[in-house]
């Protein structure tokens, strides 16, 4: 409110997704950026607390900080996620490393996964990830339905109640990944229908691994259509560049009006094509508006797994794909599973990894890397007033670190999460050293 003391008032921050070098004050109010004002040169701090001096106790009665120069970014937004899986490691191990392998791993044992387990993992996991800075999630759940109603709905029960759990911290999107069998149409009709009442919030799928992909895209948009919701589908997770799903998938967002509410993750065969049809196809994405994610670290671990010698790493185009306009956002995908057995939900490692693959190390390129795991990912699962801008809800990470290019050479393990009109979590780096004997 005009005139009301500031909840928060933060000074000596930077903004390498604004203008990485420059030094800001921030101001909130209720909740909300009130104030976004660039500084001429350091502040004096002035009853500010050095924020890394501070716990969470501490920072929840600071209402003025100071940075030290350290980097905010707004939380980050990490678009593909499957969450139900995490940390299932221990029970599902992967010998050949392959895909295949982890999903008949997985399913083999999932009947035998409670849903408070499946629970117990989305909001660890989920946790995880917020202590790292990310307060948007989309995921992707497992609903085996070939085992049984009980088994699939377990997932989606155990995972609205998670949503609840840790709602006061993260926001959490559901898309549950669909298997359609014509053969079994109304009983997986009726189960997804089911699942979007209960407040699932998108469809997803992965057609390519489906025997008709053409008849299972055209359902999934029918029942997305017909409630009103997002599509997200993995799409041609595979090495084989003859596997051209996005084809059909775009040709079904033209035709059913879906520009900028249909996504596609994955897109591994993209890479094992021959030029011309890899641009071919990347203008037609570009044309048809889908929004696209990669998952580089859980990628470069299943892919190629049948190649010697020039083993192709299935990360997609990403240059290509971002060059020609489609919107790439970079994402965790699997976090201790067998499809991967390593992440731990930190997106600014992913956007490491990112950079790494794309050969995104260029000066220029650090804004884009950061655009990929913030500002691309939030408009993908339609965050509106996202950002640190005046009138926008503050929900913001910082980093201790002093731009956006060090942020990935030193991946900084100290961060501070805000959301929700509270500090969520504080890291402290009161730097001691053993004295010289």
């Amino acid at each position: 409110m005009p005139g009301s003391e500031p909840d928060l008032e933060l000074i000596n921050v930077r903004l390498p997704l604004e203008q990485d070098g420059g030094l800001f004050k921030l101001t909130v109010r209720g909740g909300i950026w009130s104030a976004v004002e660039a500084q001429q040169g350091p502040a004096e701090p002035d009853g500010h607390i050095p924020i890394g001096d501070a716990g969470l106790e501490e920072l929840s009665d600071a209402p003025a900080l100071d940075l030290q120069g350290k980097v905010a970014l707004p939380g980050f937004v990490d678009a593909h996620m499957h969450l139900d899986k995490a940390y299932s490691i221990e029970h599902v191990r992967n010998q050949s490393g392959t895909l295949r392998e982890a999903i008949e791993g997985y399913r083999s044992l999932a009947a035998s996964f409670s849903k408070d387990t499946i629970k117990a993992r989305i909001v660890k996991a989920a946790l995880a990830s917020v202590s790292f800075g990310s307060l948007t999630l989309r995921s992707h759940l497992d609903v085996p339905l070939h085992l049984g109603r009980e088994v699939a709905m377990r997932t989606v029960e155990a995972a609205l109640e998670a949503r609840e759990e840790v709602g006061s911290f993260v926001d959490i999107q559901y898309f549950p990944m669909f298997y359609y069998d014509p053969a079994k149409d109304g009983e997986m009709t009726a189960f997804a229908e089911e699942t979007l009442r209960m407040g699932i919030d998108g469809v997803g799928g992965a057609p390519h691994l489906t025997p008709d992909p053409e008849q299972n895209i055209g359902w999934a948009f029918k029942l997305a259509a017909g409630f009103g919701r997002l599509i997200d589908l993995h799409i041609d997770e595979s090495d084989d560049p003859a596997v051209k799903t996005i084809d059909t998938y775009c040709d079904h967002i033209v035709r059913n009006g879906y520009s900028g509410k249909a996504t596609a993750g994955h897109l591994c065969s993209l890479s094992a094509m021959e030029q011309p049809e890899a641009d071919r196809l990347i203008a037609k994405m570009a044309e048809a508006g889908v929004g696209a994610v990669t998952l580089p670290a859980v990628n470069l671990y299943l892919q190629g797994r049948g190649d010697s010698g020039n083993v192709r790493r299935g990360v997609t185009r990403i240059k290509e794909l971002a060059e020609a306009g489609v919107p790439l956002a970079a994402a965790s995908d699997n976090i201790q599973d067998p499809f991967h057995p390593f992440g731990r939900g930190d997106m600014l490692q992913i956007g490491l990894i990112t950079a790494y693959a794309a050969h995104l190390a260029k000066e220029e390129d650090i804004p884009k890397v950061l655009s990929m795991l913030t500002n691309t990912p939030a408009a993908i699962v339609g965050l509106t007033n996202y950002g640190i801008r005046p009138g926008f809800p503050a929900g913001f990470v910082v980093l201790d670190a002093a731009s956006g290019e060090s942020l990935l050479q030193e991946l900084p393990a100290a961060r501070w999460v805000y959301n929700k009109s509270r500090w969520i979590h504080a890291s402290q780096i009161k730097r001691q050293w053993a004295k010289r004997s």
